[in-house]
Parts: structure tokens; C-alpha cells; sequence
């Protein structure tokens, strides 16, 4: 820890705190963060995001982040660019978060979401982090306005995903789901059976493409025929990336499948 702490010292010895401005090298750590940076920083803000965020399998915004250096999600392989902000999520990064902010590095360190006042609270942390409350207001409003006009009725349904995977009914991914006007049915262990799909199908099976051209187990479990005969329900597919973090970028996805849904 003392090794990585002085090379990190060397690296950083020209960067300042600014403390009263707006950062203008922000990095993120992580795949969450990177998304939440990608919407809301200002042109030219951005220093870093992960190497996750520039594959077309993770997120829809690989283009975006392509414009800018990868990193591995450590704080070392940051150092280099110097940045005035650093981004992570989860409680996991303690040490790094300690070290950037006794070199002067402002590092902010958001609790994964567990509910939708939780994606908002983070939007709002990140534009304030970036000088840049107004974009942070602009999202939040478009979300306080899609929970304002969620539908009334909401349709019995199954999340699905690789290997009978399923979510939790009172979880982030069903709150989203409830915005589109889904109801997730409760299942034990959040993973669902073959048998269980044919004896009682939802209403509405919102099937995840996330990995769909992968070669593995859990794809497999999706191809098998009895996963394609579930013909009481109505198959509606999602982006499987979006469903990852769970955060703005849901808000489009929402908005899809309520037209989806309508057709």
C-alpha cells in the first residue's frame, strides 16, 4: 500500500484539488459511473472511463466512451492523466477513494442503487461533483415525470435472463419494470424454472438479450425449446445492458416498451 501510495504521489504531484471549481479531469472506476459521467459531464470534462465502458456488449454507449483513455478501474491506471475527480461506486474502493483524497484528488464513492430515489440521489451527487447541477435537475425531471405518468395496471411479468434468471419483485430492476407498466412476479431465489415457464406463464415474459450471441450455459438454457414455448405469454425483448445498472440510461428503455407494450 505505501509502494502504490508514493507512485501514486509521483504521478499526481502536479494536480491541484479544485475545490472551488468545477473538475475539468474527471475518471471513472467503474461501468455505473461511466455511464452516469458519459450523460452528464460538460464536453471536454472527461479524462478516463473503464474498459467496459468502450465494449458494445456492456453498454450502449461504447461510441461515446471510445473518445477517451481506457482504464481497469484502478486508481493507478489513472494516475497518469491526473485527474481532479474520481468516480467509483459500491464501498469496495475504500482504500483507493483514502489515497485519492490524500493526494488532493476529490474522489466520490456512490452505494450501488437499490431503488429508483437512489438513481436519483446519484444523479444528482455526480452533476454536483461536476459543476453541473442544472444537467443533474434536467435528468431528474425526466424521471419524476415518467414515474408521474407510469400506468395505472400493471401486467403480470417475468424478467428473464441467461439460465431461468429472473429478478427481485421489490427490487430496482421491478420498480423500472412497474414504470412500464410490468408487475414482476415473485419467485423464490430470483431464477425460474423450464417447468415453471410452461405451467404458469406470465402475461408478459420481458426477456433480456444481454450476451444473447455468447456461446455459454446460460444461453443455452435460453434456446432450449421449452424456453420458446411459453406461447400464453407475449415475449417482449429488452436491452440486457441497460439492466446492468440500472440507471438513466433506463429511462429511455421504459419509455420503448411502454410504446411496445401499447401495439
Amino acid at each position: 500500500m505505501r509502494a502504490f501510495a508514493c507512485a501514486l504521489a509521483i504521478s499526481l504531484a502536479t494536480a491541484s484539488p479544485a475545490a472551488a471549481a468545477a473538475p475539468r479531469r474527471a475518471a471513472s472506476l467503474n461501468l455505473c459511473t461511466d455511464e452516469l459521467l458519459l450523460a452528464l459531464a460538460a464536453p471536454g470534462q472527461i479524462v478516463s472511463v473503464t474498459h467496459l465502458a468502450q465494449q458494445p456488449g456492456e453498454t450502449p454507449l461504447w461510441r461515446q466512451a471510445r473518445r477517451y483513455r481506457r482504464n481497469d478501474g484502478s486508481l493507478l491506471s489513472v494516475a497518469g492523466l491526473r485527474p481532479d475527480l474520481v468516480l467509483t461506486m459500491g464501498g469496495g474502493a475504500r482504500d483507493r477513494v483514502q489515497i485519492a483524497r490524500s493526494l488532493g484528488i476529490r474522489a466520490v464513492d456512490l452505494p450501488f442503487p437499490t431503488s429508483l430515489q437512489d438513481i436519483e440521489s446519484g444523479i444528482r451527487t455526480v452533476a454536483e461533483s461536476l459543476g453541473r447541477p442544472a444537467a443533474g435537475q434536467a435528468l431528474v425531471a425526466k424521471l419524476r415525470e415518467l414515474r408521474h405518468t407510469a400506468p395505472r395496471q400493471a401486467a403480470d411479468s417475468l424478467w428473464l435472463g441467461g439460465g431461468g434468471r429472473t429478478v427481485a419483485d421489490n427490487g430496482l430492476a421491478a420498480q423500472w419494470m412497474r414504470l412500464a407498466g410490468l408487475s414482476q412476479r415473485s419467485v423464490p431465489g430470483d431464477r425460474v424454472s423450464l417447468e415453471q415457464l410452461l405451467r404458469a406463464p406470465p402475461s408478459i415474459l420481458l426477456r433480456s438479450d444481454y450476451r444473447s450471441r455468447e456461446y455459454s450455459g446460460e444461453q443455452r438454457w435460453l434456446a432450449h425449446p421449452l424456453a420458446n414455448r411459453a406461447t400464453m405469454s407475449r415475449t417482449v425483448r429488452t436491452d440486457g445492458r441497460l439492466w446492468t445498472c440500472m440507471g438513466p440510461l433506463m429511462i429511455g428503455e421504459v419509455l420503448r416498451l411502454r410504446a411496445e407494450l401499447r401495439r
